[in-house]
């Protein structure tokens, strides 16, 4: 099946926000992106705005629409858990002002500089259940952030999410260090488990050119990636078209 390439264009409002200003502006490499051939815009608005800012969703949700009849899907990851502050109004409100295809549940911080584990629903089921109705309601397909090898597989469906996003960060960790086998083979058996479940299954973090065919090789029935840093850094160099493409071709591919 088609593995859809979401780009997470996160690292643009880093560099805007650095210098202040308002270049280079997040919703022109949205628009880059998509005309390279990206499937949909992934965003990771925290509370603190410390890159991706609350007038940012909105303008990028203009340009990426909602993902009707096959066109590209916006989708906005954050905690769900994170009360209002300041200008930020909450992921639930966010998301309500949008109306964005996806939305992507974390259980981030605003301490972490980046998501780094998956929700424990054995501690958070009970809070998430509500939630998940909610984002449901406005129309959105919901996807739990879940650590590759959790126990609590089986029990997002129970959640009423529609999807899991692996957090790929130690599979691309391990396949660094030139030995990723066991990680990958966690990442596997994670989404046969979701996909018994009825679950679709996304993939996410430090995923690269040099670790995404292996990954789409092993998981070959995986919905969405959603690539940020590693694309971004790496358009550095090849420029941002070129380097979408060669994503695009991996998936294709393998």
């Amino acid at each position: 099946m088609a593995t859809k390439l979401s780009v997470n264009v996160n690292k643009f409002a880093v560099l805007r926000n650095s210098r202040g200003g308002s270049e280079p502006d997040p919703v022109d490499a949205a628009r880059a992106a998509l005309a390279a051939g990206a499937n949909g815009i992934t965003v990771h608005p925290r509370p603190d705005q410390r890159h991706i800012r609350v007038d940012d969703v909105a303008r990028i949700g203009a340009v990426v629409g909602r993902g009707i009849a096959g066109s590209a899907e916006y989708n906005i990851e954050g905690n769900p858990f994170a009360p209002s502050r300041g200008t930020y109004p909450g992921l639930i409100e966010l998301v309500r002002s949008v109306r964005p295809a996806q939305v992507t549940l974390v259980p981030d911080g605003d301490a972490q500089i980046t998501s780094d584990h998956g929700f424990d629903l054995e501690r958070d089921a009970a809070r998430l259940v509500p939630l998940v109705r909610a984002f449901k309601a406005i129309g959105c397909r919901v996807s739990l952030f879940m650590d590759a090898g959790s126990r609590d597989i089986e029990r997002v469906a129970d959640v009423g999410a529609d999807r899991i996003e692996i957090y790929t960060g130690p599979y691309a960790h391990a396949y660094a260090q030139g030995d990723a086998s066991r990680a990958l083979d966690a990442c596997a058996r994670t989404a046969e488990r979701a996909r018994a479940c009825g679950l679709g299954v996304n993939a996410g973090h430090d995923l690269s050119q040099q670790n995404l065919g292996a990954l789409k090789r092993a998981i070959p029935f995986l919905d969405e990636v959603s690539i940020g840093h590693a694309l971004i850094g790496e358009a550095l160099y090849e420029g941002l078209a070129v380097t979408i493409r060669n994503y695009l071709a991996i998936l294709a591919a393998s």
